[in-house]
């Protein structure tokens, strides 16, 4: 895989796999979603970023956190906004990670591994008001307890659980944890939410385009990749927003840097997992990370990055966010039971709902009608990328 010289030359530390997460075909889903006179034939793909990296639960956060890595271990004065966009807080060596997340937050163990692997401190600041999962468990103590809220105790960080703040007070938490340790000689480095906010957080699924361009160069070659020999749709979870936005961005950089374009670009969509937010306010933070993605890396991010190339998809969040309905458990049963691919209750089990419906409803095929040259409109080929989070799964035992 060669990235253009602008992108190679951002430092990184790996903390994947030197190999690319693997990609396999999903042949039960496919055969029980399509027939043989269907039009255009519809090939479903699974890209495995839960087997990406040797780190604990492995999943998407470890491609973002390379690229904040050298940051983290190079001595700075703050980064402005600090609090809010991530970046240390104080100058001097850094001593301590400092993140947040919803209870059963899948970003905070990857962190968490990632301080013990750089000999650092962590702190996850967890919030009950922003998990659904919580709301809707049965056994809140046990949600409380464990998966990843015990992955994280095991990778030695400190967890603080926090209760919801009232609306009278004006106080944040984050800035409070931060002052805190500051004033205990401490040099925290936030990291926000998914580390979306951070403006070096979408290189890592920027350079993942290039990892699956590079994959599907060799299948095709191979003969494993039929049609226009590209994944032609991309669906992933629209979380915090950067792992889309960062896609968007790697994939305009390539299609940018292609000699040829015989076939039309691929299409990212973003299935979002939360109804807390409108859909318009996800596709505006999307946006603004894939054009800030971009300007690293090579483009013009108001030219090269527009809204056309955002496509999220809101009809499958279900009631709240961390909340596994029952549309999304039949599809955590079925990928289980018909491919022995274990989901998530949080991300993937709602990102395999959108695909299925795509293809079932016909939108996948109409939708490439429009778009597919006549050389390549009898086959199109969709893959799914499985961030991880299986190990939550243990907190939602009375639901599962």
């Amino acid at each position: 895989m060669t990235l253009p010289r602008q992108f190679a030359q951002i430092p990184r530390f790996r903390l994947l796999y030197p190999d690319p997460s693997p990609i396999h075909p999903l042949q039960a889903l496919t055969t029980s979603l399509t027939t043989n006179n269907q039009t255009p034939r519809v090939s479903l793909y699974a890209k495995r970023e839960d087997h990406s990296s040797p780190l604990a639960c492995a999943g998407n956060k470890y491609r973002k956190l390379e690229y904040l890595i050298p940051d983290i271990l190079n001595p700075t004065p703050p980064t402005p906004n600090s609090a809010i966009n991530g970046g240390a807080t104080a100058p001097g060596k850094v001593t301590t990670l400092v993140t947040e997340g919803a209870v059963q937050s899948n970003h905070t163990i990857q962190v968490a591994s990632v301080a013990q692997r750089l000999g650092l401190v962590c702190v996850v600041i967890l919030h009950k008001g922003t998990s659904g999962g919580l709301a809707a468990a049965r056994d809140k103590d046990a949600f409380l307890r464990v998966g990843n809220v015990q992955v994280a105790k095991l990778l030695g960080a400190e967890v603080r659980v926090l209760e919801p703040s009232p609306q009278e007070k004006n106080t944040d938490p984050v800035i409070d944890t931060l002052d805190e340790l500051g004033a205990h000689g401490k040099v925290p480095y936030w990291i926000p939410s998914g580390a979306s906010l951070h403006p070096l957080g979408g290189l890592g699924y920027a350079r993942a385009a290039f990892e699956i361009a590079a994959q599907e160069e060799r299948a095709s070659q191979d003969g494993d990749l039929g049609g226009s020999g590209r994944y032609d749709y991309i669906f992933v979870a629209c979380g915090s927003g950067s792992t889309v936005g960062g896609l968007i961005a790697g994939f305009k950089l390539l299609e940018k840097s292609s000699q040829t374009q015989a076939h039309p670009p691929r299409k990212i969509i973003g299935i979002l997992n939360s109804p807390t937010m409108p859909c318009s306010y996800h596709e505006e933070r999307v946006l603004r990370f894939a054009r800030m993605a971009g300007g690293l890396i090579g483009l013009d991010p108001e030219k090269d990055i527009t809204m056309d190339d955002v496509c999220l998809d809101d009809r499958f969040t279900g009631t709240a966010y961390g909340v596994l309905d029952p549309e999304s458990k039949q599809y955590l049963n079925m990928m289980a039971q018909k491919e022995g691919v274990i989901l998530d209750p949080v991300y993937t089990a709602k990102i395999v709902r959108g695909l299925v419906h795509w293809v079932q409803q016909g939108e996948l095929g109409r939708d490439w009608a429009q778009r597919a040259t006549t050389t390549h409109s009898g086959q199109v080929n969709a893959l799914f990328i499985h961030t991880g989070g299986q190990s939550a799964l243990p907190a939602y035992a009375d639901i599962v």
